[in-house]
């Protein structure tokens, strides 16, 4: 697929994650990006919406140049103004998003070609409680180990920008040295959900299990208490070869 391809794939990916009835997100929250596949990523313009975004609300940014205004340190509010324009590809689009940095960072894992950053209302209620991510670190169905994998990566609120990149880097790759793979999934606290996968298709599947498994979840307090499965029944699912298919499976569909 060509460049202009996966732009036309991207809209479409936001269109299906802004659907009002999914309620992940509403007016300009949350952005989403995809690889062109030549040294340069499609990331959504600042300041606009999912539901409605077309071409002109897309920037094409440069990889290397964005990884190099994350290796300049600490900037001023203005020089990362100044910074996300310099980043495009193509100077004459419009300013990318300030999540631009945390997009590059999971583009860059291994495997991941497509991000999507929601706010979905259900995840949130969890994330914005006194509990935090703590009760997202176990399971409670194989589906949610099959389509969101074994643990997410867990992040406090931190400001969105360098600062949020800079911790973002550093638990990427200490997941990658504890799991020996990338996350699918990233829970920011107070904050939101970011989905991280091969296809457009993971991103979507992601996002909406991780919605499923949050209403559940609100659903089992009133009803007792979580009744979470056990690290081996987890690692049983999350090993089994028909599993292994079935993942493959949903992401190409």
């Amino acid at each position: 697929m060509d460049a202009n391809g996966i732009l036309q794939e991207l809209i479409t990916l936001s269109h299906e994650l802004a659907l009002e009835s999914r309620q992940l997100v509403i007016l300009g929250e949350g952005n989403t990006s995809a690889d062109a596949g030549d040294g340069t990523f499609w990331i959504k313009a600042s300041g606009c919406q999912l539901g409605n975004i077309d071409e002109s609300g897309f920037s094409r940014v440069s990889y290397d140049a964005v990884r190099d205004l994350i290796g300049k340190g600490p900037l001023s509010e203005e020089q990362v103004e100044a910074g996300l324009m310099e980043v495009l590809a193509d100077k004459t689009q419009r300013k990318p998003s300030v999540e631009t940095f945390l997009h590059v960072l999971c583009l860059m894992q291994p495997d991941v070609k497509w991000v999507g950053h929601t706010h979905p209302i259900s995840v949130l209620q969890i994330l914005c409680s006194k509990l935090g991510a703590e009760p997202f670190l176990r399971h409670l169905f194989p589906d949610d180990i099959v389509v969101c994998g074994i643990a997410p990566l867990v992040i406090p609120y931190i400001d969105p920008g360098l600062a949020l990149a800079d911790t973002i880097r550093e638990e990427l790759q200490r997941y990658q040295e504890q799991h020996g793979h990338s996350p699918k999934i990233i829970l920011m606290e107070n904050h939101g959900l970011v989905a991280l996968g091969k296809t457009s298709r993971d991103v979507l599947n992601i996002s909406l299990m991780a919605d499923k498994f949050a209403r559940v979840l609100q659903g089992t307090y009133a009803l007792g208490g979580p009744n979470y499965m056990s690290q081996k029944e987890v690692e049983r699912i999350d090993n089994r070869l028909d599993e292994h298919y079935r993942r493959r499976m949903l992401a190409s569909k």
